[in-house]
This record gives structure tokens, C-alpha cells and sequence, in this order.
């Protein structure tokens, strides 16, 4: 099985940050494409999620990419031990290339989450049938720690097109709402029309799809349960200019009207990348919401992203966005693609978050030109101090990432989960090809986030060669194949 070994960050500048160390374990190789049907794309995994409880870590991604939308199988990856070791395979009865084959032509969008009181592991995905013209919310199931899994339940199903699944259950014992597991997803004939399905049973059987007072539209809607079990939605608005949040204070019997948590303004990465500036958001052990998304605001003439945060502790009250402090405002680097973990064992001002993403190193590149990595960084006190960044793996060239009809794809999204005091991101890394096989696989690392000494921050010294104008506003729905 191959392996892609990270690479350092180049060396220039220094910056000095009071900051917290994340010690680092270099990564490995999780998972592989064995698909060979003709009609995708191999080797090729995108997309990935993930999910921690205690030190088992379950991820699941695309395999065997489509070029026009979904993927051969979902694949999985499970650790038990923190993530030093994994095991992984791919799901049963979903698709004609499952074993044993299941009735959907592709598959897509998958999300991990596990539900304490029933003991139960979770993957949401949406199965698409032969003809594109029918999808269904599928969650598959394991009651063996995620070694192994069962055929899928169908949540909900339509004959037009649901995009975007994700999913969470309430883990907290003292919850009136303790098992409660929520899916939630947009219906794209609908204009984007978010909706959320409720189970209190493990995810065996599911209760009927229900809409905001004000009907929302949106698209990679995430949702989080506080202590309490209010549950909170964060998620990007249909025409991708604001990032919005909708809540439930009933157990997802409703679902109060949305609001918005900020206005966006997105650079599009060069060298046709797909790269859309979804939110990543997780939740601490008080209950406060942390929301991340890729936002140029703070970049002369939005010549690049950097990484922005907002935080709430009702989901109504939304702190003005701040940037994380990855590279300085005037560097060339270009953010995108982020993927945050909070540890829920922490709070207030000892809060640990851990953020993975993309980056260029200079925003002014091309196809040819571009050289994708991806880099890390932390923070041990709820994001007042951050560590010095680190890259995780790259470079890439963007031919060698599955092609899309959106543009060459490591996925929508990225994960990061905590086990114990140890970051686990899961991200897609290419290496060059072998032919016209590809070799785009799943990797991950363990990475300590701990208190540390300042010291420098090493960032690129390119120059900016030129500014790039604001990402064009999107007058119609988004719809994300």
C-alpha cells in the first residue's frame, strides 16, 4: 500500500505568537480505493469525517469518486486505540459495488457520529439511484465499536435530489434528550430547503422530516447538542453569502426560525479546485459553539482566506467573526477547506480546539502552479493563543486529486476529532499517479495539543504578484453534485 510522507513548511519570515504546541506523529496511510468498475474514477477517497468517543475514532469517506457526483462505496476507518492503529473496510448493501451489492448506483456524503445510550456506531450517506433521479438519507449501523456494520436504514427518500447529510446523537446522560440522534440535509428541488429527521431508538427507524418556522435554505447544515439537549444547526446559506444557525429546544419536534451568524465573502482558490466555504463547527463541555469557515474579509482586495471564527452560547448571539492567526494578513498563503475539533471535556478558557485545513502557499497560481498542502493548528485556551502551524502533508498537484464536474476534489469537507488530549485529523492525500490510475488515498496522524513556549512562526516570503478580485455572488441555490 502506498504511503505519502508530510513535508516541512518552506522557510522565510518570522512572526512571533504567544502560542501552545502541538507535538505531532507523522502521518499514515488509513485507507485505499479497491474499486475497479469502470464508470468512477480509482484510486480515489475524498471527503472524509470523523467522530471520537473515548479512544475509539470511526472515519468514513468517498471511494472511488464519480466525476458527475458520489462515490463507488463508502469507505471507514476505525482506531480503538487513540489512533495509532486503524482498521478499515467499506459498507455493506448499499450500492452495486458493496459486498454484498445494495440497490443504489452511487453513494455520497458520509458523517460519523455514536450514540452512548444505545451503543450504537453511525454512518449517514445518501444513496442515489441508477437513474440520478431518486436519492435517500441512508445511516448505516454498528454495534461492535465500528469494526463492522449492517445494511443501511432509510431515513428519508425523494425523487429529486437531497445533498449534504450530517449527523448527531445527544450523548449527555443527564439530557431530557439523552439518545436522541439528529440527521439533518437539504432538499436541492426545494431550493435548498433544510430539513432534520429525528431517532430515539439507535437509529433503527426515524421520524418524519421537518423544516424551520421560517423554512431555511442552506446547504452542509452541522448540528450540535448542548448539555441541556438544545440542539444547534449552524450551516451555509443557499446562495453562499451568509453562514446561518436554526435551533430546537423540543427534541426536534421544531425547529425555530434561522439566524444568521454572519455575512460572508469568500476568494474562489485558484486552479479550478473545489473548494466551497461550507462551516465546520463543534461544541465544548459548556455547551458553547464554535462555527470555522474560509473568509477573505481581512485580506486586501479578498486576495486570499484565512480561517475565521464565531462562537455563540444559544445559538442566537453570534461574536463577530475573528481571523485565526495562521500567516499574516499581507502573506500570500490561501486558507480553505477547514475542519475544527473541540474537545468536550474542556471549557471555557482551557478549552483545546484543533483546526485542519487546505492551503496554497501563494493564492496567485494556477493549475499547473498550485501546490495543495495541509496544514494544523491548535489552541489549548478557547482560541485566545494559537500554536505555530504545521503542515501535515503535501505538496500536491492538482491533477493528481479526483476531477469533478466542480473542479479537482480532496472533498466538500475535512474532519478533526479529539481522543483524549490528542488531535485526530483524517485528510485526502495524492500522489502522483500511475498512469491513469490515481493514488488518492486517506491518512491521518495524531497530534498532542499541549501549553508550549513563543517561538516562530515560519511563513512563505512570495510576494503577491497580483489581486484577485471578490468571488462572484451565486444567484441560484447551490447545488453540489
Amino acid at each position: 500500500m502506498p504511503r505519502v510522507l508530510a513535508l516541512l513548511i518552506v522557510v522565510s519570515a518570522l512572526v512571533f505568537f504567544p502560542a501552545r504546541a502541538a507535538l505531532a506523529v507523522g502521518p499514515i496511510q488509513i485507507s485505499s480505493d479497491p474499486f475497479t468498475n469502470p464508470d468512477s474514477q480509482h484510486a480515489t477517497q475524498v471527503e472524509p469525517d470523523t467522530f471520537a468517543f473515548g479512544s475509539t475514532i470511526v472515519s468514513a469517506f468517498q471511494s472511488g469518486r464519480f466525476f458527475d457526483g458520489g462515490a463507488s462505496d463508502i469507505g471507514f476507518a476505525t482506531s480503538q486505540n487513540g489512533g495509532v492503529s486503524w482498521v478499515d473496510g467499506f459498507l455493506p448493501s448499499i450500492t452495486v459495488n458493496s459486498t454484498p451489492v445494495g440497490p443504489y448506483a452511487r453513494v455520497s456524503d458520509p458523517s460519523v457520529v455514536y450514540d452512548a445510550k444505545h451503543d450504537v456506531w453511525m454512518i449517514a450517506s445518501l444513496g442515489i439511484d441508477a437513474s440520478a433521479s431518486g436519492i435517500a438519507v441512508l445511516v448505516s449501523r454498528s454495534t461492535n465499536g465500528g469494526l463492522a456494520w449492517g445494511g443501511p436504514v432509510a431515513v428519508s427518500t425523494t425523487t429529486g435530489f437531497y445533498d449534504k447529510t450530517w449527523i448527531v446523537c445527544d450523548n449527555t446522560a443527564t439530557s431530557s434528550r439523552y439518545g436522541n440522534c439528529y440527521a439533518t440535509w437539504d432538499d436541492v428541488n426545494a431550493g435548498d430547503l433544510l430539513l432534520t429527521s429525528v431517532s430515539s431508538d439507535g437509529g433503527l427507524t426515524w421520524g418524519p422530516k421537518k423544516t424551520t418556522r421560517d423554512h431555511a435554505a442552506g446547504l452542509g447544515g452541522q448540528p450540535l447538542v448542548q448539555p441541556d439537549g438544545r440542539v444547534i444547526v449552524p450551516a451555509l446559506s443557499a446562495f453562499a453569502n451568509q453562514i446561518i444557525a436554526y435551533r430546537s429546544r423540543n427534541g426536534g419536534k421544531s425547529w425555530r426560525r434561522s439566524k444568521v451568524v454572519s455575512n460572508i465573502n469568500t476568494h474562489d482558490p485558484a486552479g479550478n479546485l473545489r473548494a466551497l466555504p461550507l462551516p465546520s463547527a463543534e461544541i465544548d463541555g459548556s455547551g458553547k459553539v464554535y462555527v470555522v469557515w474560509q473568509d477573505c474579509r481581512f485580506r486586501a482586495g479578498c486576495a486570499s482566506n484565512d480561517i475565521v471564527m464565531s462562537t455563540s452560547t444559544n445559538g442566537k448571539v453570534w461574536t463577530a467573526p475573528v481571523r485565526i492567526p495562521i500567516d499574516p494578513t499581507n502573506s500570500t498563503v490561501d486558507h480553505f477547506i477547514p475542519g475544527i475539533a473541540v474537545d468536550r471535556t474542556t471549557q471555557g478558557n482551557s478549552t483545546r480546539i484543533a483546526l485542519t485545513y487546505y492551503f496554497y502557499p501563494s493564492a496567485n497560481c494556477t493549475q499547473n502552479t498550485c501546490q495543495l498542502s495541509v496544514g494544523f493548528i491548535s489552541s489549548a485556551d478557547g482560541g485566545a493563543t494559537w500554536s505555530v502551524p504545521q503542515t501535515l502533508a503535501g505538496p500536491m498537484t492538482l491533477t493528481n486529486l479526483a476531477n469533478t464536474s466542480q473542479g479537482f476534489m480532496v472533498g466538500d469537507y475535512i474532519s478533526t476529532s479529539f481522543s483524549g488530549a490528542n488531535a485526530i485529523p483524517v485528510f485526502a492525500v495524492a500522489g502522483p499517479k500511475n498512469g491513469n490510475v490515481f493514488n488518492e488515498a486517506m491518512f491521518s496522524t495524531q497530534l498532542l495539543v499541549t501549553t508550549g513556549q513563543s517561538y516562530p512562526l515560519r511563513v512563505t516570503a512570495d510576494p503577491v504578484l497580483s489581486v484577485q478580485g471578490d468571488a462572484p455572488q451565486r444567484l441560484q441555490p447551490l447545488v453540489i453534485p
